[in-house]
C-alpha cells in the first residue's frame, strides 16, 4: 500500500538538464512567469504530458469504450479552463504556457494589474488574495473558469506624502 506519509513525487525532471536550448527556454518561462525554481516548471510540464498521454490513450480505445472516459476528461480540462472546444485534439495541442497562464500568481498579475509575477507572487503569499470567500495563499492553484470572477485582491495602498517627515 505505501507509506501514507510520504507523497509520490509530483514531477519528472528532464532527461539532459544541461542542454542548452532547453535551459534557455526554461529560463524564459521561469522569468515570464515569475517561478520560484525548476520544479514549479517540471510540475506544469508533468501535468501537461499526463493530460495528453490520457488523451493518446483514449484516442486507442474502441469507440464505445472512449465516450464516457473521453466526456469526464474533456469536463475535467473544461472546468480548469484549459481547452474550449470538445475534442481530445485540444488536449493534444496543449503547451506547458496553458497550464502556467491558468495559475492563480498568473490571473492576480494579468486581471489585477499587478507589474511583476514576483508581486504577484508577493501578494497571493501574504494572503492578500482569496477567491470567493475562502483566502488562498498557494500561487500554484489551478484557478478553475467558474472561480476565475470571484477573485479578489484586498491590498490597501499606502498613503504616498511627498511631505518631509516633521522634526
Amino acid at each position: 500500500m505505501g507509506d501514507p506519509k510520504k507523497p509520490r513525487k509530483s514531477y519528472r525532471r528532464p532527461r539532459r538538464i544541461w542542454n542548452s536550448d532547453q535551459l534557455n527556454s526554461e529560463l524564459y518561462i521561469i522569468g515570464s512567469y515569475g517561478l520560484r525554481n525548476k520544479r514549479e516548471l517540471w510540475k506544469a510540464q508533468t501535468k501537461v504530458a499526463n493530460f495528453r498521454n490520457q488523451a493518446r490513450t483514449l484516442l486507442a480505445l474502441t469507440l464505445e469504450d472512449r465516450q464516457e472516459k473521453e466526456s469526464i476528461l474533456l469536463s475535467f480540462l473544461s472546468r480548469l479552463g484549459l481547452t474550449s472546444t470538445s475534442s481530445l485534439d485540444d488536449i493534444l495541442n496543449l503547451k506547458i504556457e496553458d497550464i502556467l497562464e491558468r495559475r492563480l500568481q498568473t490571473i492576480v498579475m494579468r486581471k489585477m494589474g499587478i507589474k511583476s509575477p514576483l508581486q504577484a507572487r508577493q501578494v497571493v503569499i501574504h494572503g492578500h488574495v482569496s477567491i470567493g470567500n475562502r483566502k488562498v495563499n498557494l500561487p500554484g492553484y489551478l484557478v478553475k473558469k467558474d472561480d476565475e470572477s470571484k477573485i479578489l485582491v484586498h491590498v490597501e495602498v499606502p498613503n504616498k506624502t511627498t511631505d518631509a517627515v516633521p522634526s
